[in-house]
């Protein structure tokens, strides 16, 4: 009764052992897959903007120090900057620009991808020399996100561009620059940051401490969501409630009305436009049925003159058949070279001659004007 006790302990001990096997090879193909792949954050956070994958716990420079004093305090305002005004959703970062760069030549450029509402090149507050970045505000998000896609790495003065959403206005946490946080940064100042579009988070090199990272409020490296470095992270999109989303369709509907309306309109003007054309042609072609012998001079530009060739050499070939009919009965007739009064008188002798015949008078009684009746 023990044995099959024993053996079920073992079978249940090598199905554990072949389950954790699968587990751990499913990690590592996770991770080897995962060793190419990028990934970003929602959120801003000093020390994870300052890690390469996202796993660090505590500050290694200064400047993330004095990022991490500033958020934990609330010292930073993101909606406090008096010129940071416009729609974010329609806003656009760009840097990386050119000393010589203009406002006139940014908005030129600009205009490219969508009509520019506002503009505005962040200046030096005492020289008013450029800082290299600018806000480009676009009246629709349509045109926002088509220079988000297209104006990256463009050369605008011999200096090549990156654009990015407003993050000071739609990431949560955001520290700028000038307080230690940002993205981007050079390798010299020993700044580096990490997870935006130009620098993304690289997969993680070791095994992500999660006790730590939520005893320390780190948010996690988001799993799951990685992709390739050619890609392009999508910026956040506009919260829609359920007043904007019934608008919407509301709208779409008085469109779809307006459009039907204006089908049928168009559709009842062809109708009634070829009805008046086909009055018109019959109109027409009654009048020349009637008024076409009489005033020929009067035709229509698109008179066949065709039809009337082919009357005239009717007429013309009927005119010639009855002349030479009339011509072969003249020839007949023994009279052709006499007066029309030797063809009477001669016709009167006839007809007298053929009554004496009938009635049996066959005495034949001489003309009297006959040069031989002298008798």
């Amino acid at each position: 009764s023990n044995i099959p006790q024993k053996y079920n302990c073992v079978s249940i001990f090598i199905l554990r052992s072949l389950f954790k096997m699968v587990g751990e090879e499913q990690k590592e193909r996770r991770s080897t897959a995962n060793l190419n792949s990028v990934f970003y954050a929602e959120s801003y956070h000093p020390i994870q903007a300052g890690s390469i994958d996202g796993t660090d716990i505590l500050p290694h420079d200064n400047a993330i120090y004095r990022a991490l004093l500033c958020s934990n305090a609330g010292l930073y305002d993101p909606f406090g900057d008096p010129k940071a005004i416009g729609d974010p959703y329609s806003t656009l970062f760009v840097g990386h620009l050119s000393q010589f760069t203009t406002e006139q030549t940014l908005q030129k450029e600009m205009n490219k991808y969508g009509r520019v509402k506002s503009l505005r090149i962040v200046r030096h507050i005492v020289t008013g020399a450029s800082r290299g970045y600018a806000f480009v505000e676009f009246e629709t998000d349509r045109d926002m996100r088509r220079a988000y896609l297209d104006a990256h790495h463009k050369v605008i003065d011999d200096s090549e561009i990156i654009v990015d959403y407003n993050r000071q206005r739609l990431m949560s946490g955001w520290i700028p620059r000038r307080l230690g946080g940002g993205l981007g940064g050079k390798k010299e100042s020993g700044q580096l940051r990490f997870g935006g579009r130009e620098r993304p988070f690289r997969a993680p090199l070791r095994p992500i401490p999660w006790d730590d990272l939520k005893r320390l409020g780190i948010p996690p490296p988001p799993e799951g969501r990685y992709m390739s470095r050619f890609q392009a992270p999508s910026p956040p999109r506009r919260a829609r409630s359920l007043e904007d989303a019934r608008d919407s369709s509301h709208k779409h509907d008085k469109r779809s009305n307006h459009s039907h309306r204006q089908d049928r309109s168009i559709s009842r003007e062809r109708s009634s436009g070829r009805q008046e054309r086909s009055m018109y042609k019959e109109d027409f072609s009654h009048s020349q049925r009637t008024h076409g012998r009489k005033r020929g001079d009067r035709r229509s530009p698109s008179h066949d003159h065709s039809l009337d060739r082919s009357s005239m050499d009717r007429s013309r070939h009927s005119h010639k058949r009855q002349k030479s009919s009339r011509d072969r009965r003249d020839m007949k007739s023994p009279s052709l070279d006499h007066s029309s009064d030797e063809t009477s008188t001669y016709r009167e002798e006839r007809r007298q001659s053929h009554t004496a015949r009938s009635h049996g008078d066959d005495r034949w009684s001489p003309r009297t004007d006959d040069p031989f009746g002298d008798t």
